[in-house]
C-alpha cells in the first residue's frame, strides 16, 4: 500500500496546508483490525472532523440515518421508521428558502451504496481511499487544484454548494471538485468562514503530491515577480 503518512507530510509542507486530509473508503464490509464507530453524530460530514482529530473507525448505514440528506448523497435508504424524514427535511428546507425542490435530483449520490465507510487522516489511513477531503483557505487550495492540473486530473470548472457531502460521489465520478461547503458543515466541522475544500478521487493523489513541489515553487517565483511588477508599475 501507499505510504500515506509520507505523502501527508509531503502534501502539508508543500502546499502549506494547515488542516489534516481526511481519507475516505467506501467499502462492502469492514476492514481488518478496523473499529466499528460507538455514538452518534447529527450529520456524515461530522465523521470528518473525527477522523481530522485523529481517529480511524468505520460507520454502518445506521450510522448516518441522523442526516437525511446526507444519507440521500450516500445512496443510503433510511430504516422504514425514519423513511419520512427526507421528505421532512427538504419540506423545511425549501419552506425556509434555503433550497429549491427541483435541485434534489441533480445531487450527486454514491451507487451503490456502502456497506461501510472508512474514515481516517490521510496518513493514518488503513485502507487505500476513494476520496481525500482537503480543507483550507482560498489560496491553499489554488495550489492543489494547479496540482492537479498539472498531473492531469479532470478538474470540474464550478464550486460546489450545498450539501458539502455531494462533493464525494461528484469527485469519484468528475474528477477533482471543490466546494463553498455549506452551513450545516460548517457547523458540524468547524470549518472556517474563510476556509473552502477540495475533494480528490483517491487514485489521483499521488500524481498530486508528485505535481505540487513544481507548482508551489512557481508560485513562489510569481509571487515576488508580480510584486516587483506592481512596486514598479503601480501608480494610483
Amino acid at each position: 500500500m501507499v505510504n500515506y503518512d509520507a505523502l501527508e507530510q509531503q502534501l502539508g509542507e508543500t502546499l502549506g496546508l494547515t488542516r489534516r486530509p481526511v481519507a475516505i473508503t467506501f467499502a462492502p464490509s469492514p476492514p481488518p483490525g478496523v473499529p466499528r464507530f460507538s455514538g452518534k453524530e447529527p450529520a456524515g460530514c461530522s465523521f470528518w472532523r473525527l477522523a481530522a482529530g485523529g481517529r480511524v473507525f468505520y460507520t454502518v448505514p445506521a450510522d448516518h440515518f441522523n442526516c437525511a440528506i446526507g444519507s440521500y448523497t450516500h445512496g443510503i435508504a433510511l430504516s422504514p421508521d425514519r423513511a419520512g424524514e427526507l421528505e421532512q427535511t427538504l419540506a423545511f428546507m425549501t419552506g425556509i428558502g434555503y433550497i429549491q425542490a427541483e435541485e434534489v435530483a441533480d445531487m450527486p449520490r454514491l451507487s451503490p451504496p456502502p456497506g461501510v465507510v472508512v474514515y481516517a487522516a490521510l496518513g493514518a489511513t488503513p485502507v487505500d481511499p476513494d476520496v481525500v477531503v482537503f480543507a483550507g483557505r482560498p489560496g491553499r487550495i489554488m495550489l492543489l487544484q494547479e496540482a492537479a492540473r498539472r498531473a492531469g486530473l479532470r478538474t470540474q470548472p464550478a464550486l460546489l454548494g450545498r450539501p458539502t457531502c455531494m462533493a464525494l460521489p461528484a469527485a469519484l465520478g468528475k474528477g477533482l471538485v471543490a466546494s463553498t461547503a455549506c452551513v450545516g458543515n460548517r457547523v458540524y466541522t468547524d470549518l472556517g468562514e474563510d476556509e473552502l475544500y477540495v475533494v480528490v478521487p483517491g487514485r489521483d493523489l499521488a500524481g498530486v503530491a508528485a505535481a505540487a513541489a513544481t507548482v508551489a515553487a512557481a508560485n513562489a517565483t510569481l509571487h515576488a515577480h508580480h510584486r516587483e511588477r506592481r512596486q514598479a508599475l503601480a501608480t494610483g
